[in-house]
């Protein structure tokens, strides 16, 4: 027969949301393993907030949010404060009941930023790695590096004259901006938006852009992000950040680093084997100017070849972290603030791995 279509309200509902979801849903296992590292941050939590006050929003609740955020594409916090309000999933994901409000994205921004001032992007990695360390995923003697170029939340527009007052804009919207036949660079012009922010250019045949560079460190056991670092955008950031991020790997035996044609100078490759790292960086071939630094010494091992294999993986990780976690297009302004996000993409990153790679209680 027929079915009622009438439709009343219900006071009470007797099958709680994590009754709702799957038991084979993905975020189960995520939620599992961050549930494990915030009872390890705790003590972090504690000391970013008052004893005293009004409580606000719980640190775990805002960074199971922010991890929904970067999981699912949710462009802007007000987007994501509105799929909270009516996403069943999101809610038992967040730690919310049913009955309970959704904050107002103003509130929710600035929550966020107490977090920024903890570093608790930093520490969220850390733990992550960690997990991965305890399953015996990640590779002690294998690395990648590699930089991308992020661009920033600042148009061309922005990019003017340091010292000099713009004039004053014929449209409060779209200014027009006249910059033809004057020579910008990065010493004489400064964006107004996001200061932090350098015009770039990726090749001499791509157009320049307001942009930082995001780095990281691969190992090439499962693809892992072991360490991630945002910089300012320049010829020689990416060297300058590989370096830094190896120097911080604890010390090994027999280490190789993997990497593409930019990273082979003689100066990077002399300074990685002093860090105690066997560069396996992809040759450059050689012109009338420049040749390679990497020779058959190098290139005659068996490692060299599976190094090159590997080195696709870091190709991955900027993959998923530009079209799935927001990255192609900075949504935030200020070389901090994009090294904390750039960061806590890097962890949302090895936890979608982790799900994966972790063996999981039957």
């Amino acid at each position: 027969m027929r079915g009622d279509d009438r439709q009343t309200g219900w006071m009470f509902s007797y099958v709680s949301p994590d009754e709702r979801v799957p038991v084979d849903h993905p975020l189960r296992v995520i939620r599992r393993l961050t549930d494990a590292i915030f009872g390890r941050l705790s003590p972090e939590f504690d000391r970013l907030y008052s004893s005293m006050c009004r409580p606000s929003i719980p640190p775990e609740q805002l960074l199971r949010a922010l991890l929904l955020q970067g999981l699912y594409t949710v462009r802007s916090e007000r987007l994501l404060m509105e799929q909270l309000q009516y996403n069943l999933l999101f809610r038992w994901f967040v730690g919310l009941s049913m009955d309970d409000a959704v904050w107002d994205a103003t509130t929710f921004t600035k929550n966020r930023d107490r977090l920024l001032e903890g570093a608790i992007a930093t520490a969220f990695f850390h733990e992550v790695l960690v997990e991965a360390e305890a399953a015996r995923l990640l590779s002690d003697d294998h690395f990648t590096v590699d930089g991308t170029l992020l661009e920033a939340w600042a148009s061309q527009k922005s990019f003017r004259r340091r010292g000099t007052s713009a004039d004053p804009p014929d449209d409060s919207g779209n200014p027009t901006v006249d910059f033809r036949g004057e020579a910008r660079t990065n010493e004489t012009h400064q964006s107004t938006t996001d200061p932090d922010a350098r015009l770039y250019t990726k090749s001499k045949r791509s157009e320049a852009k307001l942009a930082y560079l995001g780095h990281l460190v691969t190992e090439n056991r499962h693809g892992l992000i072991v360490d991630a670092l945002v910089t300012a955008a320049t010829g020689t950031a990416e060297r300058e950040a590989a370096l830094t991020m190896l120097g911080d790997l604890p010390p090994g035996r027999r280490r190789t680093v993997g990497g593409d044609k930019n990273f082979d100078t003689r100066a990077f490759i002399r300074d990685t084997r002093q860090l105690g790292f066997t560069p396996h960086i992809a040759q450059f071939p050689d012109t009338v100017h420049r040749h390679s630094a990497i020779d058959r010494r190098t290139t005659r091992h068996a490692g060299y070849e599976v190094s090159q294999r590997k080195r696709k993986l870091v190709e991955q990780a900027f993959g998923w972290m530009k079209t799935i976690g927001l990255l192609r297009k900075l949504r935030h302004r200020g070389g901090r603030l994009v090294n904390w996000v750039f960061t806590f993409a890097a962890a949302t990153y090895n936890l979608v791995r982790l799900r994966r790679l972790v063996p999981q209680p039957v």
